[in-house]
Order: structure tokens, then C-alpha cells, then sequence
């Protein structure tokens, strides 16, 4: 539904300031207004609500005050203007009528108010909502919000920021309700269905891509406020977005690139940890009425089919009666020997754990949570009823600390048994029943709307703080179905449910790129669908593109039929063990990945336009990634194809399959045989590879890594990584690893490649020799320097974490 606005009160008039620390502080008629510089390149304007100020609006924000350090500006002030400028932006504040504008250093607009026959629209409010308005044209671009529906570029389109479990009627019926039965987002099974199970208020826009301009720069912004949201992006010369309670505070991030936007959100709501390796492995899942002995026999069937795995997933069947917390002794007599059993083969073990308690006399959970008030309450004091798995349910406030602090000991407790990480689902919050508007919280004291979104970041803050305390030295794992900004510093995400159909198999790539720059990197999608019935293309086909995805999890619903990989016959379980295979000789290569994503909040699945801002071809792309910056993928989405069409930018790219040179910037049409999608290389890039495909990550160290050297056609010097360490601890933070940096720079028909190391190394490190490859060369090159020696097509350089510098003549 469109915003309405005729009702609010814009304000017209900025009264006098006073000077801050970091900014300033002026009177907007019956509230105040405040500008503060936080880094050169990040301001943050907030409006009051009666008054005040709310200093910490949600958990997004992890950066303490003043954690950039004090930033130089300037505050000029005139009849007409108040201005704050940094060396990289200005603000300018027109008093009558009250107005913003930003600029960067070289004058090109950041934002402007939108005003309508002379009438200023940058702040309007109405009870508790409050709407912004600005300015833009019919061929700008935004791109963020999180996990949203439909194409990549987000501009002629509404959105609403409320998580929502959309295959709960209960939850989607009044955004479906009132559409007619041809509208797009009328079935919740659509390519365009909105809103998802995770909000994220932050956003970029991008002007109208011009020639003259060398491209176009981004701004970024994150309204800092977890109430519902809705965001107008019309094809029209203004956009706006509302809230429906909170305040107005937003950070604005000047950019001009993207990738320095993403880094300067993520230094706010912080990053993704350095995962486990094994969470980068396969994983299979099944909501299904197994006992424990169909556990161990799945085990038995992954090793004895030479599939490779590192983890099986339970859901709510484990449980006694859907009671969380427990496990049904008929089914499961012993977990923990299970779970042993299990770690012997190199599988680890997690279990679903849902927000929802059982309502029941003598339940201790109930009990406990009872006598200490941590549930949500209604609005007469006693706890919020709805209706989950175990049947009534009530659930616990997450926004109490007490609460976070109790739900940590039970999932401590709970991993006891040997148990890896857990898995937090229905955590929208979800119930049966469509009544949470009464759900309250803070002992009754705060709205439904103030931590709804939050509700689902808040329970893993609570589950990481029990992990950590049962596993001090270890690296968590949380997944998460529901999510708000900042959930990445807890938690990865799934997609939720989806379906078995092509359709949202082509879905899952740009809602894996939005959730990716607006800060979570560690996604996927259910592969094969969760509901419904998948069918043997289907499943290869999204195998051979899950592969190339941050999160690789098979997962299906009770009641669809079987889709392992081996459910549709031998060749399509050899489709589907090729695709997981490959996953794990590349997993060198995406730990590097990873571990960029934790120390820069850069993508791991990533849209072209994240490192080709300024090709006007990538700007709408949304049915290919980069994995990485090295690697670009281009999967399969429809039925049947045999060929399909893709883009390349500018510099060489190399088939990953052939090794077959192709020079960028240009649409090809490629050949989609069913043993592979297309995928190219950089040229440049060194990916480094496991030389085999272990059935396990678990202790694996091997003695030799692959280096596929990507040799490019044209001159120039590209830099890769690797890094090197124990895959499972915090060891690496005080210098247990090795990074080696790789430079390859081509001049005429010589390429030199060059590494150096960092990290003090690790005790499991096992590396001797390095072997060089050099794909898609007429002929075998020679190699100068450092040792290397012919073995076959290959280098081979005895390597055990040293620099070292190689000639390498074309």
C-alpha cells in the first residue's frame, strides 16, 4: 500500500543551534534536531520524539561512542543555512524551509529533501509515524533492505520491513488479502512476495548511470529504528520511507563506492565471526520422524556413497512432544552415543531449537520461565499465549538480559551432549495464531512492533553467550531463519521456507546478493526446496548452483518425497556428488573468502555490481554472482536449458571447466551441459585448492595445495589470499595461522608471481609443497626461480609457509 501523507505535519522551521562535540543541536519547532559527525565519511541526523532522544534505539549498533576517534570538522552557520562538512561530505540545513542536502568533497549529491510546491517534506510525523521524503530520478537505482523478493535493484517497488513467516496464514493474510488474483506478490509462493523473515532498514542509491560520468557513485543509508517499515521506491521523482513508532535516526554513509559503504555499515553493526571450517562443508537436513538408529544408517549412507558431508541436521521430530530442550527417549535413547558415533565419521550433529515453550503445568521450562517473568506478557500481565508446535505456547522475552542470560544455560546445556551448533527457527516470532499485535514485552511495559523485528537477533544473542560459555574455545555456529541488522555478528541465514521449483531456485540468487550487502554474508537457500516435491534437474541443477553459495544445506519438508542426493537414480547422484565435490576442492578458497567477510563485512555471494560499480551492464544483473572476487557463476534456472546467457566484465576470464581464455566486456552465450553451470575466473586471480575431495572437513590438513593460476591476456597486477588455520578455535586471533598474499603482475609475455606470508602458524599445519597450475596455456611455460618443478602439467614448489617469487615466461 502506497504511504499516505496527507495527513501528517511536515516541519517547516529550524531554529537556533548549539554547538557539539561532534556536531550540532538546533530546535525543529516542538522537537529537536541533531547532527553528528562519526567518521569523515558517516553522519548521523536524528529528529527527537517529545523532546528526547533515544540513545540506543535497538541492538544494531555494536561501535561504542566515539570508537572512530574525534573526526575534524567544520560548522558554518548563516541566516539562510547551518552546514557541517568533513573532508569528505557536507551537510547543508536550510532553515525555512527545514531541508537537507549532502555532498561529497567533489559536489555530487548524496541525498536531498523532496519538497512539493515549496513546501519542505524531509521530516513528517504523525502519532508515533514518521515519514521521509526525497529526491531522485525514473533511472536511479537502490539495491539493500535485506532479504526481499523480486529483482536485485529494488527501484519501482514498495516494501515492508516486518518479519514474517510466510507460510503462515495467520501471518501473511493481511498483505495478500486485499490484492487482486493477478497481482504479483497475491501467492506467497511468488517470485515477489514481500515481506520475508528478515528487515534490514539499510539501503543504497545509486543516480542514473552516465557515460560522461565514468559510472556513478552510491550512498548508503541505515534508518536505525526495529518498528515496521515501508519503503517507497517508485518510479518517480521522489522516494520515502515511514516507520510506525521510534524515532528518526539514521546513518548516512557516503560512499562513493559500495564496497566502502558495506564496510562502513558493518564497522556499526558489526561482522560476521570467523566461522567453523565444517560449517562451509555439506549439510543435510530433513524434517522427517527419524530414530536414532535412521540417523546412524543416514551417516552410514553418505560414507558408503562417497558423498561429502560434515554435518546432519535434526528437527522437530527429535523432541519430546515439540517440548524444546529435550529429545524423545523412545527415539533417541542415547543422543549423545549417536552423536559420537557420528563425530567418528566425520559428521558433526545439530538440532532445531524453536522460541516457543510449552504451555504446561509441571513443564520446568514453563515453570522457570513463570516464576522469573521472562515470557512476553499480554496486555493484563500474564504471559502472551499462542499456538507453535508443542500447541499452546508462550515465549521467551529476549529483550530482558535475565531472559538471554536463561535461554544461554539451556542451549549450554543442551550442546552437552556433543552437539555442534544450533539451529533457531519460528523465531519471526512465529505462532498459528494472528493475534501477536497483543504480545508484549519488558514485563508488559514495551509494544509488540518496538522488538518484533528484533526478536529474532536478541534469542541468538542469548544462544552465541551459552555456546561461548559451553564451548569457550570454540567457534560457535548459529543459524538462523529470522533475522534484523546486525544479526550477522550472532547468526547465518537460510532463506526459510521455500518451494521445490525453479522459480525460487532463481529467486535465491538475488536474495542471497541483497542479504549479502546489507551485511550478512553467511546465506543460503534450501537446496532442492523445502516444500513440494523436487525432481532430479531440479535438484542437480540447484546442487551444481548451491555449490558456489555461502551456506550449502539440503533441507525438506515432511511429506515431500525423498530428494538426497541419490533419490532420482545413479545419474543424477553423480550430478549431484560432482557439484558437492567440487564445493570441497574449493574450500580453500572460500575460508579466504570468509575470513575477508569477518574482517571487512565484504559479501561472499556478491553481485557483479559490488566490484564493477561503474559497468553500466552490471547495474540490473541479478541471475549471476561473483563468489568472491574471483570467481563468477552463471547457474542454470529453468528446465531443460541448454545454453543460457551471460554477462563478463571488462579483463580476462578464464572457463573454470576448460581453462579456455574469454575477454570481458560482452554478453556471451554459453553452453549448459547437465554435468556444469557456467563459471569463470578472473584473470589474475590464484585460487587456491585442495587437491582431492576429502568425504569431511574434520582434520583435514593436507600436505598439498593446488594453486590455479588465472593467467590473464592483458597487463596488470591482481592480488588473492589464502588463509591457513586450525578451522575451529580462536587461535588465529593472537597469530595461530598463515595468510599468504599472492601478486601476479603480467608485462608482455612474462608473468611474475609473488607471495607473501603472515601469521605465526599453527600446530595441525601439515603443508609441504605447493602444485601450480596454469589452466587453458597452448603449452607448458617455464618457470624461474623459487624452486618450482615440472611434475606432468604441473609446478610443484616445496612450500611449508614461506615467501617466495616465481618468472614465469608465456
Amino acid at each position: 500500500m502506497p504511504i499516505k501523507t496527507e495527513h501528517l505535519h511536515f516541519y517547516q522551521t529550524l531554529g537556533a543551534i548549539t554547538r557539539l562535540p561532534a556536531g550540532f543541536e538546533a530546535g525543529l519547532e516542538r522537537e529537536r534536531l541533531r547532527v553528528e559527525v562519526v567518521r569523515p565519511d558517516i553522519l548521523r541526523v536524528r529528529v527527537s520524539r517529545a523532546g528526547r532522544f533515544e540513545e540506543k534505539p535497538s541492538a544494531a549498533v555494536c561501535a561504542q561512542p566515539g570508537s572512530f576517534g574525534a573526526t575534524d570538522f567544520t560548522l558554518e552557520e548563516t541566516p539562510d543555512t547551518v552546514t557541517v562538512s568533513t573532508g569528505a561530505l557536507a551537510l547543508h540545513v536550510t532553515r525555512a524551509p527545514f531541508g537537507l542536502k549532502a555532498v561529497r568533497a567533489d559536489g555530487s549529491v548524496i541525498f536531498e529533501t523532496a519538497c512539493d510546491s515549496g513546501r519542505s517534506l524531509a521530516y513528517g510525523e504523525l502519532n508515533s509515524r514518521f515519514v521521509i521524503t526525497r529526491s531522485c530520478a525514473q533511472e536511479d537505482a537502490f539495491y539493500g533492505l535485506g532479504e526481499k523478493a523480486g529483482v536485485f535493484n529494488r527501484h519501482g517497488r514498495t516494501f515492508t520491513l516486518w518479519n514474517t513467516d510466510i507460510f503462515n496464514g495467520a501471518s501473511t493474510d493481511e498483505f495478500t488479502r486485499d490484492l487482486p488474483d493477478a497481482h504479483p506478490r497475491k501467492s506467497v509462493e511468488s517470485k515477489e512476495f514481500d515481506p520475508y523473515y528478515i528487515s534490514i532498514p539499510f539501503f543504497y542509491h545509486q543516480p542514473g548511470w552516465s557515460p560522461s560520468a565514468s559510472g556513478a557513485p552510491m550512498a548508503g543509508f541505515f534508518i536505525d529504528n526495529p518498528w515496521r517499515g515501508e519503503f517507497e521506491f517508485p518510479v518517480s521523482k521522489t522516494y520515502r520511507f515511514e516507520f510506525l513508532g521510534g524515532q528518526y535516526d539514521e546513518y548516512i554513509f557516503s560512499g562513493p563506492g559500495m564496497p566502502a559503504i558495506l564496510e562502513a555499515y558493518t564497522a556499526l553493526t558489526g561482522r560476521m565471526a570467523a566461522p567453523p571450517l565444517w560449517a562451509l562443508g555439506h549439510h543435510q537436513c530433513r524434517w522427517f520422524d527419524y530414530k536414532q538408529a535412521d540417523v546412524v544408517d543416514l551417516a552410514k549412507t553418505y560414507r558408503d556413497r562417497k558423498i561429502p558431508c560434515d554435518v546432519v541436521w535434526l528437527d522437530i521430530d527429535y523432541m519430546d512432544g515439540y517440548r524444546v530442550f529435550t529429545w524423545n527417549k523412545v527415539k533417541f535413547p542415547d543422543p549423545a552415543a549417536m552423536i559420537a558415533d557420528l563425530r567418528e565419521r566425520g559428521l558433526r550433529v545439530i538440532t532445531i531449537i524453536d522460541p516457543g515453550v510449552k504451555h504446561e503445568s509441571g513443564n520446568p521450562l514453563f515453570e522457570d520461565g513463570l516464576r522469573d517473568r521472562l515470557f512476553c506478557e499480554n496486555g493484563v500481565g500474564t504471559p502472551f499465549v499462542g499456538r507453535v508446535w508443542p500447541g499452546q505456547t508462550v515465549f521467551p522475552d529476549f529483550s530482558l538480559p535475565e531472559t538471554r542470560a536463561w535461554w544461554g544455560r539451556l542451549n549450554a546445556d543442551h550442546v552437552g551432549h556433543g552437539l555442534a551448533g544450533i539451529w533457531n527457527d519460528m523465531n519471526e516470532p512465529a505462532t498459528f495464531l494472528g493475534d501477536l499485535d497483543s504480545m508484549r514485552f519488558d514485563h508488559g511495559r514495551a509494544e509488540h512492533g518496538r522488538f518484533h523485528n528484533e526478536y529474532a537477533m536478541l534469542m541468538a544473542m542469548g544462544t552465541v553467550e551459552g555456546l561461548r560459555a559451553a564451548m569457550p574455545n570454540l567457534r560457535t555456529f548459529v543459524l538462523s531463519r529470522a533475522g534484523s541488522a546486525g544479526i550477522q555478528r550472532y547468526a547465518a541465514n537460510w532463506m526459510g521456507d521455500n518451494r521445490s521449483s525453479w522459480d525460487l531456485l532463481w529467486l535465491s540468487l538475488p536474495m542471497a546478493m541483497g542479504l549479502g550487502i546489507s551485511g550478512q554474508p553467511f546465506v543460503g537457500a534450501d537446496i532442492g526446496g523445502f516444500a513440494g516435491h523436487s525432481e532430479g534437474e531440479l535438484l542437480s541443477r540447484w546442487y551444481q548452483c548451491a555449490a558456489f553459495t555461502p551456506f550449502f544445506r539440503n533441507h525438506n519438508c515432511s511429506g515431500s518425497m525423498d530428494q538426497y542426493p541419490w533419490s532420482f537414480g545413479s545419474t543424477v547422484e553423480q550430478l549431484c556428488k560432482e557439484a558437492i565435490s567440487e564445493r570441497y576442492r574449493l574450500m580453500p578458497y572460500l575460508y579466504a573468502c570468509f575470513m575477508e567477510a569477518s574482517e571487512t563485512g565484504a559479501p561472499i555471494q556478491r553481485p557483479l555490481i559490488f566490484e564493477h560499480q561503474d559497468d553500466a551492464a552490471a547495474r540490473n544483473l541479478d541471475d549471476q554472482f561473483l563468489l568472491g572476487s574471483h570467481l563468477l557463476v552463471a547457474p542454470v534456472t529453468a528446465e531443460g536449458q541448454t545454453a543460457r546467457h551471460l554477462y563478463l566484465p571488462e579483463g580476462t576470464w578464464r572457463d573454470w571447466w576448460t581453462g579456455e581464455a574469454v575477454s570481458g566486456g560482452r554478453h556471451l552465450l554459453v553452453p549448459t551441459p547437465r554435468d556444469r553451470i557456467p563459471v569463470f575466473a578472473r584473470g589474475g586471480a590464484v585460487i587456491p585448492l585442495w587437491t582431492g575431495s576429502p568425504q569431511t572437513t574434520q582434520g583435514h590438513f593436507p600436505e598439498e595445495i593446488e594453486l590455479r593460476v588465472i593467467v590473464p591476456l592483458e597487463d596488470g597486477e591482481t592480488t588473492s589470499i589464502f588463509h591457513e588455520d586450525d578451522g575451529l578455535t580462536f587461535a588465529h586471533q593472537t597469530g595461530a595461522f598463515f595468510r599468504t598474499t599472492f601478486r601476479v603482475a603480467r608485462a608482455g609475455t612474462t608473468l611474475r608471481l609473488a607471495a607473501t606470508v603472515s601469521g605465526k602458524g599453527f600446530p595441525e599445519f601439515r603443508r609441504k609443497r605447493f602444485r601450480i597450475t596454469l589452466p587453458g596455456l597452448p603449452g607448458l611455460p617455464r618457470i624461474a626461480g623459487g624452486g618450482a618443478i615440472l611434475d606432468g602439467e604441473s609446478f610443484v614448489l616445496p612450500n611449508s609457509g614461506t615467501p617466495f617469487s616465481l618468472e614465469i615466461a608465456l
